[in-house]
């Protein structure tokens, strides 16, 4: 009997054969360099979604989730396993509100390698409040929560970058009612206060953007990428380091109003995973840019079967490799891993 790892596995090197047959990736990108499994089996939770990953400073990696009956039940809390040693732990409960659901976890490694864990509660994302928890550990213990003020978030689902700089930015958004708008905010001391830049909008279309993923092309010039309404992933630009904005415009990428991820690579081009359909969350694409995100060539399908495969995270790692969590069916999480040889060749 097949294990549902091995099984994991197989659907994947078949995914990556079919990717080289229709859209010309190099033939030395195999199975060996694409890898995925799922992170957990078995949990105590039925449904869960909207992964985040991070590298710890000894080479450990921490994925986090929200997890419970169903997405905005009352049960619904963060959960997080540790990759050690090439092995998942199991799934531990490290966040759960009171009476009502949390939600968007987004892990950051501080430049003291204290990891800080975001989230939200609410009934709602109408009504959400942000809230954090931070580990000097790497993630074995954590602090008691902390609210963040009220209009300040934190990141809403993807990662905050450094800049250059030093300053942390993080990608925001507020689903009100009959307008969804993109923010900004920024930390010059790392991360005790944040100030709040934008919004970040479609001219004459305020109900549009959220969920922005962030990129450096060069010291202080930002460029974000944004979910829409509009069945493209949206881009807008920043000369001062995040501080004001351009217009929002259409990329070529698709987007079914669902969740994107984006990493800048140690070479400089960008990684997208991103739902390639204007319409439903399959399948899961990664493409690359090699102009800052003009332009985008297919690199592989994580996923191409009928389906939720959704809401990506994205990192590089200290060795190269590109690591990738999302979520399967609303099921469980899968860990992907794209290697640096493959990244080389593409």
């Amino acid at each position: 009997m097949i294990s549902p790892l091995i099984e994991r596995r197989y659907s994947t090197l078949t995914t990556v054969r079919i990717v080289i047959a229709f859209l010309v990736i190099p033939a030395f990108l195999t199975g060996a360099e694409i890898r995925s499994e799922f992170i957990f089996d078995r949990a105590p939770f039925g449904s869960c979604h909207a992964s985040t990953i991070v590298e710890t400073a000894e080479g450990d990696f921490l994925a986090a989730w929200f997890g419970g009956a169903d997405e905005g039940a009352k049960d619904v809390a963060i959960w997080m396993a540790r990759l050690s040693g090439g092995k998942w732990s199991e799934p531990q409960l490290v966040a759960r509100e009171a009476g009502v659901p949390t939600w968007n976890p987004v892990l950051f490694r501080g430049r003291d390698n204290r990891i800080w864990l975001f989230y939200k509660f609410g009934p709602s994302p109408e009504t959400w409040t942000g809230a954090y928890k931070t580990s000097v550990d790497g993630g074995r213990g954590w602090s008691e929560a902390t609210l963040l003020p009220a209009g300040l978030l934190g990141p809403i689902k993807n990662k905050p970058i450094r800049l250059t700089n030093g300053d942390i930015v993080a990608g925001t958004s507020v689903e009100s009612y009959r307008s969804w708008t993109t923010w900004i905010e920024r930390s010059s001391d790392e991360g005790k206060t944040y100030t709040k830049h934008g919004p970040i909008v479609i001219p004459g279309e305020p109900f549009g953007l959220i969920q922005p993923t962030l990129v450096e092309l060069a010291p202080e010039r930002l460029r974000a990428f944004m979910r829409s309404r509009q069945g493209f992933i949206y881009v807008a630009d920043s000369s001062d380091g995040g501080r004001t904005w351009s217009p929002a415009r259409s990329t070529s990428l698709p987007n079914p109003n669902a969740g994107i991820d984006a990493v800048r690579l140690a070479d400089g081009r960008i990684l997208m995973v991103y739902n390639h359909s204007t319409r439903e969350r399959t399948p899961l694409t990664v493409a690359i840019s090699s102009d800052g995100g003009e332009t985008w060539t297919p690199f592989a399908q994580l996923e191409t079967e009928r389906g939720e495969f959704s809401y990506p995270a994205v990192i590089q790692s200290s060795s190269g490799d590109v690591h990738v969590t999302y979520t399967w069916k609303r099921k469980r999480i899968v860990h992907a891993l794209i290697s640096k040889d493959a990244l080389k060749g593409s």
